[in-house]
């Protein structure tokens, strides 16, 4: 794994620590990579109202919209469980709005990692004609 990955992941498992699953405990980390090398962190963070949870994908992103970046290189996601998972439909849809071509790494705390991207993931995003 690459310095620049390692990164990612470090920061990943330390957001995923922060992660609020009290429901599911399905905790997941995001760390995403800014095109000028800030590095991002997201957890995910559940309501006792399921549709009012978000995910760890689209924290890192609000956050990092609102403190004025819109331009990414990478996301990393890791989670416990066995099997990589990927991002959620609405999570895809998010992320293609800034970058549809996105690099994803996902990664598990086992120590499996697969790389991607989002137009792998998420073929046909709708949106404005840029």
């Amino acid at each position: 794994m690459a310095k620049e990955e390692y990164n990612l992941l470090r920061e990943a498992l330390k957001a995923r620590s922060r992660a609020y699953a009290p429901y599911s405990g399905f905790k997941v980390g995001a760390a995403l990579l800014t095109d000028g090398g800030k590095i991002i962190t997201g957890s995910n963070i559940e309501n006792a109202s399921f549709g009012l949870a978000i995910c760890a994908e689209r924290v890192a992103f609000v956050k990092a919209v609102s403190e004025g970046h819109k331009n990414f290189k990478e996301l990393l996601i890791v989670t416990g469980a066995s099997k990589l998972s990927t991002p959620c439909g609405a999570c895809r849809q998010f992320m293609s709005e800034f970058n549809p071509k996105l690099k994803i790494i996902l990664a598990n705390t086992g120590g499996k990692t697969l790389k991607t991207n989002l137009s792998k993931l998420f073929p046909k995003p709708f949106g404005l004609k840029k």
